[in-house]
């Protein structure tokens, strides 16, 4: 006979004993997923040891979820930073109804949406994650949003592993600093990495001790019992909360929960007879917890028992289970998510509050950012983070006259700059961030650009679980971009960040040069659904080029200087168009008129007409050469004889080859590699006169 404990002491006894249960089923539909795996392989240590916080998070009643509607604000968000433990976040969302169980067969194969590690491909999936550690960086973004109306806690599940990497505690700083009690990470503590799955390559000599000192309230528990990891989150949940974010440190074995010692490794192809062997067991074990349940629950017979008893049934009926005859029968969840409902995306502001900018008066770029964001930023949905350098771009100046809690500013923590800017994206804000050219992280972007692929392609398939408008809307504003950086050191030189970049799918480049450009290209960032926008602006004020009504258009190039007279035409872009407008002067002098094609993006068609008009084009640029590459690229798939010997590269990789720019003036630099309009106009004067001498 039970003795009349606390209420809740005995409701969470028979819930600890439900997730027991529970933890067979999702371990059996782990095993299954391996079992038809287009490799027959599978994540087991760290799915394994990651499935009992993840199974008392999803089915304790602690993280609140609309699986109808995953996008729909308010509700709580959920990150799985460690992306190796995809298995058994697919194995609950399947049995949570996000997508239908069909989906765990095949995995990892061309035609599957379950990959080897998690992403928007995946139905209530909203971050493309593996193990980087930057997924903490994400929920610590998620946090933020979710300390205004409509308020949300945010989770995140993380390996010690990759609690190695860098930008993971770029996140704990930050999220510590700005005092985000609604975030909790759980830290799968397995003490295992890939290469050496007993132990991490180094220790931590006080991983408590290392969140603790950055602002944070760290639990630590065992985590191979379901009672100590459900308590932590209770406190989380329902506990008094002092600004602090939480860590529960869940200290277990890599493969805890695996029966077989098979178990016990990083990524594992598992014969059939060892999956039959391990099916068994958990079978059988699931019986005796099953048995264990029934011992507790039967002993709430008499009516003061009756409230404790209901609870118990409902939070059963929660988690995917109906109990009778003394048996806990799973409940085969239907899909429940429904394709989210489109986003509308277009920024609200009044269009004759923005800068009115006057042909040949200066103007620089951060000072038209800063009025530009004043009036954008009155839509709630507008975000900004710089990284020390809010000097440099406006966006904090500009977006906090608005509302300084949407502008923010990382410190010199590039990484986690842009990880909060992915998260308001996600979100569905129009999100900003900005750093020097140089500075903006490779690895991170392209993570980014992955998850905001994978969005496109659900969001074309007629049944995708994403509508239109669910892409990210995320500018990266580049400072200080070609030659401008001047005299700071090769460090901060922006010659070569086009080209690396270059090679990040799905990512737009845009090379401003006129403020009035760049106010064109402002409004058609904030028309949104513009995707990933990588935008490099002037350090120094430039005159306006272009009149009031310039309209700006992603793959277009603009004549700046024009007639279908002219001897030859110079292509350019951002302070290349100044350079070629002054040496186009220069050439009339001598008698020659060439023309000046500004092309901030690659107009592919504006190349291919150039080339096929048959007069010399010069692609001057303050770089290595990246609209060069594009020429080279283009006509090679567009034409089937190339006569090269009209087509004029001049940029910094011309001089010496590929390499790093040093310290200089801006004149002193713009001289030295032949980009100032002097020697600009003698390279295409030499080159016309040599022309010339040859058709005579």
């Amino acid at each position: 006979m039970l003795y009349l404990e606390d209420k809740k002491s005995l409701v969470n006894k028979g819930i600890v004993h439900l997730l027991q249960v529970k933890d067979a089923d999702i371990r059996l539909m782990n095993l299954y997923q391996c079992r038809h795996a287009v490799d027959n392989a599978i994540h087991i240590g760290g799915a394994s040891s990651a499935t009992i916080p993840m199974v008392s998070l999803f089915y304790g009643g602690i993280i609140n979820l609309n699986v109808e509607e995953p996008t729909a604000p308010g509700q709580d968000m959920f990150v799985l930073s460690k992306g190796h433990a995809v298995a058994t976040l697919a194995s609950i969302y399947a049995d949570l109804g996000y997508f239908d169980r069909a989906v765990l067969k095949n995995s990892r194969s061309v035609s599957s949406i379950l990959n080897g590690h998690p992403g928007p491909l995946l139905p209530g999936v909203h971050v493309a994650t593996g193990p980087m550690g930057q997924g903490v960086g994400v929920a610590q973004g998620f946090a933020i949003a979710g300390q205004r109306a409509p308020q949300f806690d945010v989770y995140a599940v993380a390996g010690d592993g990759e609690l190695q990497e860098g930008p993971i505690w770029e996140s704990v700083m930050f999220a510590g600093y700005k005092r985000l009690e609604n975030l909790c990470v759980l830290v799968d503590n397995n003490g295992g990495q890939l290469d050496i799955v007993t132990t991490l390559h180094f220790p931590y000599n006080s991983l408590s001790g290392s969140f603790a000192s950055f602002g944070w309230k760290v639990i630590e528990v065992d985590a191979t019992k379901y009672h100590t990891v459900y308590n932590a989150l209770l406190e989380f949940k329902y506990g008094q909360r002092d600004g602090r974010p939480t860590v529960i440190i869940c200290k277990t074995m890599k493969g805890h929960g695996g029966l077989s010692d098979y178990m016990n490794t990083h990524k594992a192809t598992i014969s059939n007879a060892v999956l039959d062997q391990e099916d068994a067991l958990q079978l059988q074990q699931r019986k005796a917890r099953e048995k264990d349940f029934f011992t507790f629950f039967n002993q709430l017979a008499s009516k003061e028992y009756a409230e404790i008893k209901n609870v118990i049934f409902k939070q059963a009926g929660l988690m995917g289970f109906t109990i009778e005859s003394e048996t806990i029968q799973p409940v085969n969840t239907p899909v429940k998510t429904k394709k989210a409902s489109v986003r509308n995306k277009k920024i609200d502001y009044t269009e004759s509050q923005l800068p009115k900018l006057e042909v040949g008066k200066p103007y620089s770029a951060h000072k038209i950012i800063e009025s530009c964001m004043k009036v954008f930023a009155r839509d709630a949905r507008i975000y900004s983070v710089d990284s020390d350098l809010a000097s440099t771009s406006g966006l904090q100046a500009g977006v906090g006259f608005a509302d300084k809690y949407r502008a923010l500013n990382a410190g010199v923590a590039e990484a986690n700059m842009m990880l909060m800017g992915e998260a308001f994206a996600i979100l569905g804000g129009n999100a900003w961030v900005s750093t020097f050219c140089p500075f903006f992280d490779w690895k991170v972007m392209r993570r980014i650009a992955v998850g905001h692929q994978e969005r496109l392609e659900i969001i074309a398939e007629k049944n995708g679980w994403l509508s239109e408008g669910h892409g990210l809307d995320l500018t990266m504003v580049a400072t200080a971009a070609d030659l401008e950086t001047q005299s700071n050191g090769a460090t901060h030189m922006g010659n070569d960040d086009v080209m690396l970049f270059n090679e990040v799918a799905q990512l737009k480049i845009i090379n401003v040069s006129c403020p009035q450009q760049l106010l064109g290209v402002l409004k058609w960032i904030m028309d949104g659904n513009r995707g990933l926008v990588y935008m490099r602006i002037l350090r120094a004020p430039a005159n306006a080029v272009y009149d009031a009504g310039f309209s700006f258009e992603f793959g277009k190039a603009y004549k700046v200087n024009y007639s279908e007279e002219a001897d030859a035409t110079i292509v350019t872009s951002g302070r290349g168009v100044y350079e070629a407008l002054n040496a186009v002067q220069e050439l009339l002098k001598e008698g020659m008129q060439v023309n000046v094609i500004d092309m901030p993006s690659i107009d592919a068609s504006a190349m291919v007409q150039l080339y096929q008009g048959g007069k010399p084009v010069f692609i001057a640029e303050q770089n290595n050469g990246y609209i060069w590459s594009h020429f080279r690229k283009i006509l090679f798939e567009k034409e089937t004889n190339i006569n090269t010997k009209k087509l004029f590269p001049v940029n910094t990789a011309n001089k010496h080859g590929l390499h790093y720019i040093h310290s200089g003036t801006y004149t002193e630099l713009a001289a030295h590699y032949g980009l100032d309009a002097t020697h600009l106009s003698t390279t295409i004067l030499n080159a016309l006169k040599t022309k010339k001498a040859k058709v005579i």
